[in-house]
């Protein structure tokens, strides 16, 4: 059986950075505090678990090993340059095979059973994905294989 892995996608709670539709009516400091509470505790939460390999992809790049802002339990790497499908897919190519798993780290809802559900839902099919109310999605899954997958080209990314 091959590992799995939960890929958390995180911006780093940064002051006028982070939350910023929040900031606007709470502060900018409230709005961080905020980024920074949730994003530490869906990390913690999440990567902690013996079932799934977890890798934390950290935007803007430099934020990556700032320990201030991340659980220790988690590898960090860094998203890099490129739209939201680029920076998808660049950890996914570098993860050795298996299914994967991405979220973001800003869904104070996500709990490990949503994991869990996503991962059992590869075992039937190639995909999965958590779709939110808005149209858009708060989960992706695949199964990959251990040749190359580029699964997002083409795809026009909101914000």
């Amino acid at each position: 059986m091959l590992p799995k892995h939960l890929l958390i996608f995180a911006k780093a709670p940064r002051q006028g950075a982070a939350k910023t539709r929040l900031s606007a009516e709470l502060g900018r400091a409230t709005a961080c505090q905020i980024s920074r509470t949730i994003a530490y505790t869906v990390i913690k939460r999440l990567s902690n678990d013996t079932r799934w390999t977890c890798v934390l992809a950290v935007t803007p790049d430099q934020f990556t090993h700032v320990g201030r802002f991340w659980p220790h339990a988690a590898k960090r790497v860094a998203q890099g340059r490129g739209d939201l499908g680029v920076r998808m897919a660049r950890p996914v190519r570098e993860l050795p095979p298996g299914p994967v798993v991405m979220v973001g780290s800003d869904i104070p809802g996500l709990e490990k059973a949503h994991i869990v559900d996503a991962f059992r839902t590869l075992g039937r099919a190639h995909f999965v994905f958590g779709p939110a109310l808005d149209g858009g999605y708060w989960l992706i899954g695949m199964r990959r294989r251990p040749t190359a997958v580029a699964p997002f080209p083409n795809v026009n990314w909101s914000s």
